[in-house]
């Protein structure tokens, strides 16, 4: 009996470090993917998802709080980002009229034309990068990778 413990302990250790190493691929495949588009707008993967959080409020005043809470690395730092889309003319900011101690941040339209022209070719890597998926295996898939989050 315990010679099937330790069998099933080691099948165990074996398939977590092949998920492990499979989702450390998957990540770096797609971050050389998105970060090959990216560049041609001189972009960084965490300025666009600034940008995409900014766009998703169509128009509506976001404040740097809110855009950390969304940001897909919350170790981000949001002000370094918005400076720098700022001097690229992608965003503006302003003191907040409700709360002086608040800034609120708003894409530019020049940010909403650079938006509109990645969305193609984003849409293009992730045809060709999940083509192979199926309905189901995409919803097994998400499933399991959120509740690999949660552990």
């Amino acid at each position: 009996m315990m010679n099937t413990i330790t069998t099933n302990e080691s099948v165990l250790i074996a398939l977590n470090k092949k998920t492990l190493l499979n989702i450390l691929h998957t990540q770096n495949l797609l971050s050389e993917g998105f970060g090959e588009i990216l560049k041609q707008y001189h972009l960084s993967s965490e300025q666009y998802n600034v940008m995409a959080i900014l766009q998703d409020q169509n128009g509506k005043a976001t404040n740097m709080c809110d855009i950390q809470e969304k940001m897909i690395s919350k170790t981000s730092n949001t002000t370094r980002l918005v400076d720098k889309l700022l001097l690229k003319g992608f965003v503006t900011r302003e003191v907040c009229s409700k709360n002086r101690r608040k800034i609120d941040v708003f894409i530019t339209k020049s940010g909403l034309e650079i938006m509109k022209d990645l969305k193609p070719k984003m849409e293009i890597l992730e045809e060709k990068l999940s083509h192979k998926l199926t309905v189901r295996e995409f919803q097994n898939l998400n499933f399991l990778l959120e509740k690999y989050h949660i552990a």
